[in-house]
Formats: C-alpha cells, structure tokens, sequence
C-alpha cells in the first residue's frame, strides 16, 4: 500500500484520539464518544491533509505536480472544514430547534411563541480557525515522521 495513505491515516487516527485528552483538560468530563465524531481540537481533516502534503513534499519535492495537488485539495478541505461544515452545522442545530417548537406547540396550544431576530450563520460547528491550525501542525509533524520512518538507510559494507 502507498506509505502517503498510511501517514494520512495514522495522522487522522491520532487527530481524533487526541481531541479525548484535549475536552477532558477543558471540561473535566472524558467522552469516548468524541472519537467519532467530527469538530473539535484538533482537526482530523487538517491532520490527514497537511501530514499528505508534508509527506509528499518531502519524499518527491516541492515542484512536483504530486505536491501541487496535495497541497491545493488540503487548502480546500482545511478551508471547507472551517467553513461550510460549520454553517450546515449551525443550520442543522436552528432546524432541531424548530422541530423542538412545533412538539411544544402540538403539545400544549396555549404556549407563546415569541419570534426571534435571526442572526447571520456566522458561528460554525465544523472547526475553529484555530483547531485547523492545531491540525495543520500535527499533520505536519506526523508527515515529517512518516518520512522520516520509510527513509531508505543507507548501509556501507566493509570489507
């Protein structure tokens, strides 16, 4: 198997096992859970990506067309998983809200109902700036590490 797939991987891996540790020192509370799931710190898309495009740059060369795509397709999913996730994220928890209100409303039809102003889909539930960035950094470190493990040693024979 391509060794760039299992250094992804194993920075993808390490990502979402990471981000138990990381909750319980914000929280105190331990959540298993939180491996497979998506958000939080730090970011497995990033990981997987930038630990690639590390790979990649360091076993072909930054002018190969390997490393071009590598790194274009990370900047793209690094930039989605800040972005458009966050907002279905946020757009899918105002849709729950709403099935919440129309139960409440089924159920008891004197409740009040106040409208409130909508806000602008700014907040994101993908990731933070900063946890891709925190991603970005492990992926790197990994990929430099993957390269680092499949170097090719040299032997010198003596005689």
């Amino acid at each position: 198997m391509n060794k760039g797939i299992y250094v992804a991987l194993i920075s993808i891996g390490m990502a979402q096992f990471l981000k138990i540790p990381i909750h319980f020192l914000k929280t105190k509370k331990w959540d298993k859970g939180l491996f497979f799931q998506t958000g939080g710190m730090p970011s497995s898309h990033s990981a997987g990506v930038s630990s690639l495009t590390t790979f990649i740059a360091l076993k072909r060369g930054l002018p190969t067309i390997d490393f071009a795509l590598s790194l274009i397709f990370g900047l793209i999913v690094m930039y989605d998983a800040q972005g458009i996730r966050r907002q279905t994220g946020e757009l899918t928890l105002k849709v729950n809200d709403l099935g919440e209100l129309v139960d409440k409303i089924n159920k008891d039809k004197n409740i009040a109902y106040k409208e409130e102003q909508p806000k602008k889909l700014k907040e994101m539930l993908g990731h933070q700036p900063q946890e891709v960035f925190g991603g970005a950094l492990l992926g790197v470190f990994i990929g430099f590490l993957g390269h680092l493990c499949t170097k090719k040693k040299k032997t010198f024979l003596r005689r």
